[in-house]
């Protein structure tokens, strides 16, 4: 038997014909998963190298209010996104002195809640990968469990047996499963290069989160110790 694909999905009974349409349907979201997500985080790349260019001097003035305008300007950015966040809730408590909680730790704060749901947007689609990737060689299975079950009836109908009489349908049954395991194995690849790639840019925006709190830090305290010197 000749290996062509039209001709095996042609002869496919119509649960096998069920089974390879759902792997497709698998695989396109995949395709579309990865596309995605690549397109998204190299955006997220381009617009934190420009803003970290422009913040750094900002950064080191202290000029908050000028670094919170800059940030603005980059809202595909994860680490702009970050700042924002923390900068504009750290001038908010110095401006109410009457709060309870120190400014650096509503900051920090701030950054924990912001960071979860960066965390969350930079994952978003994973997910389908991840089932992807355990689930389409089941799929498949089932597809040639199927295959191979009519096949067996079809010489249970015909009373003829022997190798040539189930080859044919045994081999249209292990397609599907070649099918899953072709739609698996590159969802799983994927998944764990997007998900290096994601650990890559939390890491950054920790240790991103652990500078600027330390700046807040210093800053807090020179204003503190001005106050005070101010008053005496």
């Amino acid at each position: 038997m000749k290996f062509n694909l039209a001709h095996i999905f042609a002869t496919m009974g119509p649960m096998s014909k069920l089974v390879a349409l759902v792997l497709v349907m698998m695989a396109i979201a995949s395709v579309a998963v990865v596309v995605e997500r690549v397109l998204a985080l190299s955006r997220i790349a381009r617009e934190t190298a420009r803003f970290a260019g422009e913040a750094k001097p900002l950064l080191e003035e202290w000029d908050t209010e000028r670094l919170v305008v800059v940030a603005e300007r980059y809202p595909l950015s994860a680490l702009a996104r970050l700042v924002v966040g923390a900068v504009g809730r750290f001038r908010r408590a110095c401006d109410d002195d009457g709060g309870g909680v120190a400014p650096v730790e509503l900051a920090r704060r701030e950054i924990g809640r912001r960071r979860e749901t960066l965390s969350a947007e930079l994952r978003r689609g994973l997910g389908v990968l991840a089932s992807v990737g355990s689930v389409a060689p089941f799929v498949g299975l089932l597809g040639t469990v199927v295959g191979i079950i009519g096949a067996f009836q079809s010489i249970g109908s015909t009373g003829s047996g022997g190798l040539g009489a189930v080859s044919a349908g045994i081999a249209e049954a292990l397609i599907v499963t070649a099918f899953g395991l072709v739609v698996a194995i590159p969802a799983v690849l994927c998944f764990n290069y997007l998900t290096s790639r994601i650990n890559a840019v939390e890491l950054s925006l920790e240790r991103s989160a652990g500078e600027l709190i330390d700046e807040m830090e210093n800053e807090h305290g020179r204003s503190s110790r001005d106050r005070i010197q101010k008053a005496a």
